[in-house]
């Protein structure tokens, strides 16, 4: 083993959609797309970690239908995101918790937070040779409780490659 590859990221929210902004988001993430499928096939895991600004499935997000016209929930962006995952690559928390609402983003407002209205938008992606070492994935909650915190959640994955 020649260890892990990691590379992390922030995709672009791309509202108010439609507009130039929503086709940017949508042209950078089909260029991304591209480039994933160059490394899904590498000898080494291959860990792809980010904001990846977009919520997948409804089990996704707290209220679906509050969010069908967001760019962070449109069918093309949640395409591609679907895209990736033919490619070969495995969403880490889905993989050990396919049918749990497990969120990584709680606004600010109407006690989001305290009521666990979130979305889950952060995401961790593993190439088929990192996924067969995964053995935890997780979302810290304590830290988005902190005074001042962030919007987001740290997400977590343990690997176990001897």
């Amino acid at each position: 083993m020649n260890g892990v590859l990691v590379a992390g990221f922030y995709l672009l929210n791309g509202n108010p959609r439609p507009g130039p902004k929503f086709e940017y988001k949508l042209h950078w993430f089909e260029r991304l797309e591209a480039h994933l499928a160059t490394l899904i096939g590498l000898d080494v895991p291959v860990v792809i970690a980010g904001d990846f600004n977009v919520m997948p499935t409804d089990l996704d997000v707290y209220a679906p239908d509050r969010w069908r016209d967001d760019a962070l929930f449109a069918p093309k962006v949640r395409a591609v995101y679907a895209r990736l995952q033919e490619q070969g690559w495995s969403d880490a928390i889905r993989k050990l918790h396919p049918d749990k609402a497990i969120y990584t983003f709680w606004k600010y407002w109407r006690r989001s937070f305290e009521r666990n209205a979130g979305l889950t938008i952060d995401h961790v992606l593993l190439n088929p040779a990192a996924a067969k070492f995964l053995e935890a994935a997780k979302v810290y909650l304590r830290p988005r409780a902190w005074e001042s915190a962030s919007d987001h959640a740290p997400v977590m994955i343990e690997l176990d490659i001897d």
